[in-house]
């Protein structure tokens, strides 16, 4: 439920050097459907990031196009497939969303991912929930179905074989650090950066530290394939 505001530090630090480009996630009712509308979109080869939903879908990219993908980032993603108690708890923000209560399955779902305790929380959370109420209630709802009917891609990274950064906030209660250790373990030239000071949205929430990794990030070498 966030749009290119999301990164809009990054996406300005960066594009003095790097041609940027943020995908919608709004359309389809399932990841894979978002992956096919964006792909024909994108450059012949490119390097790929996303966070959280954009993250589930960059590995639903990297599944469909491997050759295509020279480096990856990954923030608070996880490569696991939604959960029953998961699925339950998503159907019942749904509903709220549903319902005229979008707002409240907003600053739920924000409650349980967590930001972090800082000055600018308060502007973080204001802007997060703009984003949301701006793509309103459709939007929430097929992105939580797409989320709820997503593919486990345990086995799409352990075959990724470019240059990778797992990046998580310190404080993200939803996808703690020890997830993304495991995510790391799994892609064998992943590297792990632990943001500190920032929750799930590690991009907002501490903006020059996330454009240093990614700068880091683009250095890396290429992996011989």
């Amino acid at each position: 439920m966030c749009d290119a505001r999301l990164f809009g530090p990054q996406v300005a630090a960066l594009s003095a050097d790097t041609p940027v480009m943020v995908a919608p996630m709004t359309g389809g009712e399932r990841i894979e459907e978002i992956a096919s509308d964006i792909l024909p979109a994108l450059p012949a080869k490119f390097a790929l990031a996303g966070l959280g939903f954009g993250g589930v879908v960059a590995m639903e990219v990297l599944r469909r196009a491997p050759d295509r993908v020279t480096r990856i980032a990954l923030m608070d993603a996880s490569p696991l497939g939604e959960t029953p108690q998961g699925a339950s708890a998503r159907e019942a923000r749904i509903i709220r969303a549903r319902t005229g209560r979008l707002r409240d399955a907003l600053e739920d779902d924000m409650a349980r991912k967590g930001l972090a305790v800082s000055p600018y929380r308060g502007e973080v959370m204001a802007l997060a929930l703009e984003m949301g109420m701006m793509l309103g209630s459709e939007v929430y709802t097929r992105q939580s179905r797409a989320l709820m009917r997503r593919k486990d891609q345990q086995s799409v990274m352990r075959k990724c074989k470019v240059p990778t950064l797992v990046m998580c906030g310190a404080e993200n209660l939803a996808l703690p650090v020890k997830r993304h250790e495991f995510l790391a373990t799994l892609i064998p030239y992943a590297k792990l950066e632990v943001i500190e000071g920032a929750g799930h949205l590690a991009p907002l929430e501490q903006p020059e530290a996330v454009i240093n990794a990614l700068r880091a990030w683009q250095k890396q070498p290429y992996v011989l394939q």
